[in-house]
């Protein structure tokens, strides 16, 4: 789907004071060091109304990693059972949705193969389930999470509990960049992390959890953030859902039994359901509106940030020879490099001395681009070079200065 809507891109040679330089460079440097955790997106912006036509199931644990047990009731059979009912709900009930599984039997997977296959497969939403435990017996209800920085210290127990399943994949050190999941100072890094899919996120964490005090009658314990790495190193919507407390009694025996299993896979499977509605629905909409023959409301006045002022020109030194060659409608390419909350001096020495930098402005969030390139195979060869100096850089994609992914972009210029 192509991506034309709340974006602005302007470029400018910005004078800054001492105490926005130094806020830029923090970030900067944050953002740099946090980039091996960031995967390569197929386009800079999320779509606004994705369309669902992958679905990736992900059954915690599985194999050596039991995940929660008590006795011989172990976390992994459980959601890998409401996984599969949930994987058949939804290709019985939509055909031309691709069902995949991380794991569809008892084996183990490391956490970031899991958001590898989502990645591969080119999901428009990951669904990661798990159960829950606590020392405390009586507690219980489900609780759905998203990514983000934990705001209790409940939710950060979830996390490292979850975050855990690392410590028994091979060279996990060098993998996860020395993220220890014990160490609560190793998730600081999520509270600077923005997830650029974080609404839709919570639009179906919020529906599912509705759906599980509806239809399984389950104390909602709410939608929370906490920084799970699968979810981090995915590209796409997800959520993680802790389907109940097998340290509560009366929750496991609901949770293995098979009308429980088959209830909370149906909730989960009703909540994507309206989520899929709501999603289309939308879809609907900006197709009604990009076909409008209004002449003051057309989809660019619409769907386009508009600023206060017009964009200023390239500096000199930045312009390039593809720039001047490319004429208004045409596709180019270029590098991210860098993000930030908070706009950047082009000319800061945390860009490495390299030109032809612009920012592309989304909402308040600041990302920065290298090089203006005619082909998609000319981008490819300067991100091998830039990623040499910039961990995680990926190729973006254009349609003059409106954002279009990259996959649509190959379409069309057939490169």
């Amino acid at each position: 789907m192509q991506n034309n809507f709340n974006i602005s891109i302007f470029v400018r040679n910005r004078k800054m004071n001492l105490q926005n330089y130094l806020s830029c460079i923090t970030v900067v440097i944050l953002i740099i060091v946090l980039q091996a955790f960031t995967p390569v997106h197929s386009s800079v912006f999320p779509p606004d109304s994705p369309s669902l036509d992958v679905v990736v199931i992900d059954p915690g644990h599985g194999g050596k990693d039991y995940g929660t047990s008590i006795g011989t009731i172990r976390e992994k059979d459980i959601v890998l059972d409401i996984g599969l009912r949930l994987g058949r709900y939804l290709k019985e009930a939509f055909p031309e949705i691709r069902v995949v599984y991380t794991r569809d039997k008892d084996v183990f997977v490391p956490l970031h193969e899991r958001a590898k296959t989502a990645n591969r497969e080119k999901a428009d939403l990951f669904i990661s389930i798990h159960t829950n435990y606590t020392a405390i017996r009586s507690v219980s209800g489900t609780e759905t999470f998203v990514l983000g920085y934990h705001r209790s210290q409940e939710n950060l127990e979830i996390a490292k509990k979850e975050n855990a399943v690392i410590l028994m994949e091979d060279n996990y050190t060098t993998t996860y960049e020395g993220f220890d999941p014990n160490a609560a100072e190793s998730y600081i890094m999520f509270e600077m992390l923005q997830d650029e899919y974080l609404d839709q996120s919570l639009q179906f964490a919020s529906t599912i959890q509705r759906q599980f005090t509806t239809l399984s009658k389950r104390r909602d314990r709410g939608v929370k953030q906490a920084g799970f790495l699968v979810l981090r190193e995915t590209t796409m919507p997800g959520v993680l859902v802790e389907t109940g407390f097998i340290s509560n009694e009366t929750e496991k025996k609901f949770l293995t039994s098979e009308s429980g299993k088959t209830t909370i896979a149906h909730s989960i499977f009703e909540a994507f359901c309206l989520y899929k509605k709501m999603i289309e629905e939308k879809s609907q909409y900006l197709m009604n509106v990009s076909t409008t023959e209004n002449p003051e409301h057309t989809p660019r006045d619409i769907l386009t940030e508009k600023t206060e002022s017009q964009p200023e020109a390239l500096p000199e030194q930045t312009t390039t020879d593809a720039d001047t060659e490319q004429e208004p409608g045409n596709i180019w390419f270029s590098v991210q490099v860098a993000a930030s909350d908070q706009p950047c001096d082009l000319q800061s020495p945390l860009f490495k001395g390299e030109r032809d930098i612009f920012e592309v402005k989304s909402g308040n969030f600041y990302k920065y681009c290298i090089g203006h390139f005619n082909s998609y195979s000319e981008a490819s060869e300067n991100k091998i070079r830039l990623g040499q100096k910039f961990s995680g850089a990926f190729v973006v994609a254009f349609r003059d200065h409106t954002v279009l992914s990259v996959k649509d972009a190959l379409k069309e210029t057939k490169k």
